[in-house]
């Protein structure tokens, strides 16, 4: 075995097999062309699934993995529309709801959240946006990038400041020409009409493919507006009307989201449990939904594992036929063949070297197909970011090494029965044969 991998990377051998090859130019490329595009494939769909799992993973991170998210939902209302209609429909979080949760061992800090108005508009422009009336510590307890100006601050709470951060496609649709940045906007409440605010702060955009909604907890990030909750508090109070039907209803959500930020990532998991049993009490109906990201995450990338083997066991399927090609058109070869192997055989020529010298073809077909198969694979995908600019892809180095791998010990499994079948043939029968072929 010492002596046949000797003789197979000499280099002698690996030029003779270049030679051998160069001497069937179009055999070699249309052998080589499965195992091209099996590694192309494979990167293909490696880089693809990557992509957008890595997307799905940072936009779940964002959310913080030692957060747990609380939102108040609109349960479904079996009564007529005309009686819902003459009265305040009560749902979602509670200011009850908060005290306990604030008493939870573990929770280090409670950001709260209220929805007060759903459109936004400066001179001309309107844009549809969640209006959010968040405390000063929600920039901090969630991940949400800032491009330019500040946060909303304890200041800002303190003395009922209107001012308000605005997300990338809020600042956009606004002010497509200008920096919003110190101008002011007008929040729309069907109850209290425009009222101005100064903007401070304009978020980073955050991309995400497919789904943008599904950005930050179900909610486009890119298409909100956060204001203080004290300043939503004193100017809009509790109570939202909204149009549904062509008829105006009221309803009374004190908050809308809730998120808990927990000391240690180990004690989200046991306090979120705590949550859920804590949240049962002064509900009679699930107005409510409970999410953990760190769930989320876990669920995500035990997703992506299973996806990344399912794709690469498809794709694989390429490689194989790359490998039977291979092996089909160096059998050809050893028949073809027979005569120079009787002669090498009679001149002296051991078994090992016959097997090296067709197993040296087969590698040389395999590492050249295997690395236009790369640069194949990472061209489509490099095309793929610049033709679909809302749709990314990854191209992951461990895929790449993998790929080539595989595409090497593919062509050297596939090529070894030829190399030994070569190697066996008696020297007199390959002599006698080659003769009578000629």
């Amino acid at each position: 075995m010492f002596k046949l991998v000797q003789t197979l990377f000499s280099r002698e051998l690996i030029l003779l097999g270049l030679r051998d090859l160069c001497a069937h130019k179009l055999r070699s490329l249309l052998t080589a062309l499965g195992m091209i595009f099996g590694v192309g494939a494979v990167i293909c769909m490696l880089s693809i699934g990557a992509g957008t799992s890595a997307e799905e993973l940072a936009n779940i991170q964002r959310l913080g993995s030692n957060n747990i998210i609380l939102r108040s939902v609109e349960p479904a209302r079996s009564q007529p529309a005309p009686e819902a209609q003459r009265q305040v429909h009560k749902y979602g979080l509670k200011r009850e709801d908060v005290a306990r949760l604030r008493a939870l061992e573990h929770v280090d800090d409670v950001v709260l959240l209220r929805e007060v108005a759903d459109q936004v508009r400066h001179v001309s422009h309107r844009v549809d946006s969640s209006v959010l009336g968040v405390t000063s510590n929600f920039f901090d307890v969630v991940r949400v990038p800032l491009a330019r100006g500040r946060v909303l601050v304890d200041l800002d709470e303190q003395t009922h400041e209107k001012v308000c951060v605005v997300g990338a496609g809020v600042a956009a649709g606004l002010f497509p020409n200008g920096d919003p940045l110190g101008r002011t906007i007008s929040v729309i409440n069907r109850a209290t009409g425009p009222v101005p605010y100064k903007v401070v702060g304009v978020l980073t955009k955050v991309e995400t493919a497919g789904a943008p909604a599904k950005g930050r907890g179900g909610r486009n990030v890119n298409l909100d507006t956060y204001i203080p909750l004290s300043t939503a508090d004193r100017r809009y109070g509790d109570l939202k009307y909204q149009n549904a039907s062509g008829a105006r209803e009221i309803k009374e959500v004190q908050f809308s989201d809730i998120y808990l930020s927990i000391d240690r990532q180990e004690n989200v998991l046991p306090v979120s449990k705590m949550v859920a049993r804590v949240m049962e009490h002064g509900h009679r109906q699930q107005d409510y939904t409970i999410a953990v990201p760190l769930e989320l995450l876990q669920q995500a990338e035990h997703t992506k594992r299973r996806w990344q083997i399912v794709l690469g066991n498809i794709a694989g399927v390429s490689l194989l036929v790359g490998g039977i090609g291979i092996m089909n058109i160096m059998l050809a070869c050893v028949t073809e063949r027979t005569r120079e192997i009787g002669i090498r055989r009679a001149l002296g020529a051991k078994r090992y070297h016959i097997t090296a010298q067709f197993l040296a073809q087969t590698l040389l077909l395999s590492v050249c197909g295997g690395l236009v198969g790369i640069l194949l694979g990472v061209g489509i995908s490099l095309a793929v970011n610049y033709i679909a600019s809302d749709f990314r892809t990854n191209v992951p180095l461990w895929g790449v090494l993998l790929c080539f791998g595989v595409s090497v010990a593919i062509g050297l499994a596939f090529g070894l029965y030829p190399a030994c079948a070569a190697a066996r043939l008696d020297p007199i029968r390959a002599l006698n044969a080659g003769a009578q072929s000629t």
